[in-house]
């Protein structure tokens, strides 16, 4: 096989849950092939470079086999590339400002803290 649906291989690749979904999402222009905005029906072949927003992340992914039929975990992926970048790390918020439930209305001193907290953010 040498070319095959951008939807089919979307969906067989497992990035979609089910074909429809990946054509839902190839329709709302979450999807390029190789720079351009895709169809459910371009071709993808071996070396396509398919940008798309899968579950509200970007992935960055390249063809290295052609496959329409959704197969396992480890043979999906073998069939492409992830060339998506690492999140960036997640910023920690205050420890001050949690506070545990049930434990009751805030203290004097504790509504100062946050006072001075929310004076300093706006």
């Amino acid at each position: 096989m040498d070319t095959t649906r951008a939807d089919r291989w979307l969906w067989a690749v497992r990035q979609f849950k089910t074909r429809s979904e990946a054509t839902d999402a190839i329709r709302g222009g979450h999807v390029r092939v190789d720079g351009r905005p895709a169809k459910p029906a371009t071709p993808v072949v071996v070396g396509s470079r398919i940008e798309a927003r899968v579950h509200g992340i970007d992935r960055t992914l390249e063809v290295l086999r052609v496959i329409d039929k959704r197969v396992g975990a480890a043979v999906a992926a073998e069939c492409l590339i992830d060339h998506t970048p690492p999140p960036p790390p997640v910023e920690h918020v205050a420890a001050f400002a949690d506070r545990e439930r049930g434990s009751g209305r805030p203290t004097k001193r504790d509504r100062r803290q946050l006072d001075r907290w929310r004076s300093k953010d706006g």
